[in-house]
């Protein structure tokens, strides 16, 4: 059962097979692997031996992995060979029913994808996160201060999901009662159905994405009717790229951006308290100069890397470090191989709070893709840190997190803490 954790013993064995599986039995893209945490050695071996691998049999199908970070950016900016098009698969390693697919701009390509990121980007410029920063501290000392003592708690529902479905109902203007309907439906948009997934089947996956569909339609009506406001939903229904979407590019970029809010957040925020928890020397470092937040919290992002990767699909055959990909070839970019890659990143396996250039990253893309609300994501992690250590002297760790069935988003479902009394 997905859930259960595993003795160490057993995860040691896990992670054993890495060196003993012949690499064309490689499927690094298995979410078991990520469930269990045990992914790590396969792309290390990738990386070295194979960086560019062909799987021929997975649960999704045949793909290819990429897995350097120089490979990975240079497969990103090239538009004319590797397309994002919904059409053709979108962008995860998942082929949903092509009458199910639904285009957002993040998986359309040039020059279609800009007119409709355009669209929203102004509720990222510096002056509007300025704004944005006073009512982000109010929500995150208001949070914290309501935190059980002395008890243990799970840190990714009271404050993980919590915080950052505020954030999602601020940037809609979304009704502030119905908020977790936002977590809820972020996280149908990324799951796998299944026993073991929040969703038997893709009918029910399809029937709840269904009601978000209606729920945001019925308030993109009222801001239709309104004069144009600063949030994203009337920025996209009065925006001349946007306000014309079919049904299923809207749903598409709502769920774009409800997942963008959410999972890059949630989870570079509980795993801020995870990776401090086992750098114990970092933490300490931390509280001694909270000053440091600035390189901790592109660190922490890099650490975490919360979108584990991208996909694309080769519009052409193409001869790539010597391999050849074929037209219709689905291609993944490992963000989170190319976030451990000893070639780019001095010692990657090391948490290290005060690097040197921490913005050498993947965890937000790279080119035009680049995750537009980057600097929201970092704004709101350095601001319930800096909120955190004016209130705590240590958050404990009391147990294992339990991780996401799943190789796109890489994040913990439950982490429970405890603060002393």
């Amino acid at each position: 059962m997905h859930g259960t954790i595993e003795s160490a013993a057993k995860l040691d064995e896990l992670r054993a097979r890495a060196t003993s599986l012949p690499l064309e039995q490689f499927d690094p893209g298995d979410p078991e692997l990520f469930r269990t945490d045990t992914f790590w050695p396969y792309f290390d071996r990738l990386r070295r031996e194979d960086p560019v691998h062909y799987c021929k049999d997975s649960m999704f199908g045949p793909y290819w992995s990429v897995t350097r970070y120089n490979d990975i950016m240079e497969i990103e900016t090239n538009h004319s060979v590797f397309s994002s098009a919904s059409a053709l698969g979108g962008i995860t390693i998942r082929d949903i029913d092509p009458d199910l697919r639904r285009e957002s701009f993040i998986s359309m390509d040039p020059p279609r994808h800009a007119a409709q990121r355009k669209t929203v980007a102004p509720m990222f410029t510096p002056t509007h996160l300025d704004n944005l920063a006073l009512s982000i501290r109010e929500r995150s000392a208001e949070c914290l201060d309501n935190l059980p003592r002395g008890e243990v708690f799970d840190w990714v529902d009271r404050v993980s999901i919590e915080l950052t479905t505020q954030m999602l109902a601020v940037l809609f203007d979304f009704p502030w009662e119905d908020r977790r309907k936002l977590t809820r439906w972020s996280d149908i948009a990324t799951t796998i159905p299944g026993p073991d997934g929040l969703v038997a089947t893709e009918d029910e996956r399809q029937a709840e994405l269904t009601e978000c569909a209606g729920y945001f339609a019925r308030l993109w009506k009222e801001r239709i009717e309104q004069p144009p406001k600063s949030d994203l939903l009337s920025m996209m229904a009065h925006g001349a790229a946007t306000r014309d979407m079919d049904a299923k590019n809207f749903l598409g970029n709502l769920i774009l951006l409800i997942v963008g809010g959410n999972d890059t957040t949630r989870n570079t925020m509980s795993g801020s308290i995870y990776a401090l928890s086992q750098h114990p020397e970092q933490y300490r470092k931390l509280r001694e100069n909270p000053g440091l937040l600035d390189s901790f919290v592109p660190e922490v992002i890099r650490w975490q890397t919360p979108l584990a990767h991208m996909r694309r699909t080769a519009l052409s055959d193409f001869e790539f470090r010597g391999k050849q990909i074929k037209q219709g070839d689905k291609v993944v970019m490992w963000y989170v191989s190319g976030n451990r890659d000893e070639e780019a990143i001095e010692k990657p396996y090391d948490f290290i709070i005060d690097r040197a250039r921490p913005r050498t990253h993947l965890s937000f893309g790279f080119g035009i893709h680049r995750c537009v609300g980057l600097r929201l994501a970092e704004l709101q992690l350095k601001i319930i840190w800096e909120e955190i250590l004016k209130r705590f002297d240590h958050i404990d760790v009391v147990g294992e997190p339990k991780r996401v069935y799943s190789s796109f988003v890489k994040g913990l479902e439950t982490l429970p803490v405890k603060i002393s009394a």
